[in-house]
């Protein structure tokens, strides 16, 4: 197993060890471990792309990992009234329609790639999330929020708008 994959899986495994931390009040320990994940997403991808050791698992994991990292992390901050639910709605929807366009469309031999609105959007969202879990409600994490929301929904409009063409049957 090549190193991107070994950092997704570390990913993945820092979720509940991130969990387990604010569940157990240790928030500064939480926030930290949810940074570092977050950052071997960054790392995962640049190793991959620099090596060119881009692979099946890889494709498939790596935004798996992802969106679990993203969402329950804005699923426990909506919990304790850190985030709204309509925020999280947002982003669970845009997230599960995004994945079903990209499954018809490699289906159909196509991959959509990741736009520019999309990862403005993930950056966002991280950014959001930390500022939740590092200063609660505040201002600040306020405005994340909204630009997360929107960036959320402008980037899952530019997947179908490019992708629109792959739902029409033929």
């Amino acid at each position: 197993m090549n190193l991107p994959n070994k950092l997704t899986l570390l990913r993945i495994v820092m979720i509940p060890l991130c969990l387990l931390a604010w569940a157990l009040g240790v928030r500064w320990l939480a926030a930290v471990i949810f940074a570092l994940a977050a950052f071997t997403d960054f790392l995962d991808g640049y190793i991959a792309r620099k090596n060119n050791i881009v692979t099946t698992f890889g494709k498939f994991a790596d935004p798996v990992a992802d969106k679990i990292l993203v969402l329950t992390a804005m699923i426990f901050l909506c919990a304790d009234g850190l985030l709204p639910h309509w925020a999280v709605a947002i982003v669970a929807a845009r997230e599960l329609m995004v994945d079903g366009l990209r499954m018809v469309a490699s289906q159909k031999g196509v991959v959509i790639a990741a736009g520019w609105p999309g990862k403005i959007k993930t950056n966002l969202q991280i950014f959001c999330i930390l500022c939740a879990m590092i200063i609660g409600k505040h201002l600040a994490t306020d405005i994340l929020m909204y630009a997360m929301a929107l960036m959320t929904l402008i980037s899952g409009v530019e997947y179908f708008k490019n992708g629109w063409h792959l739902l029409k049957d033929n």
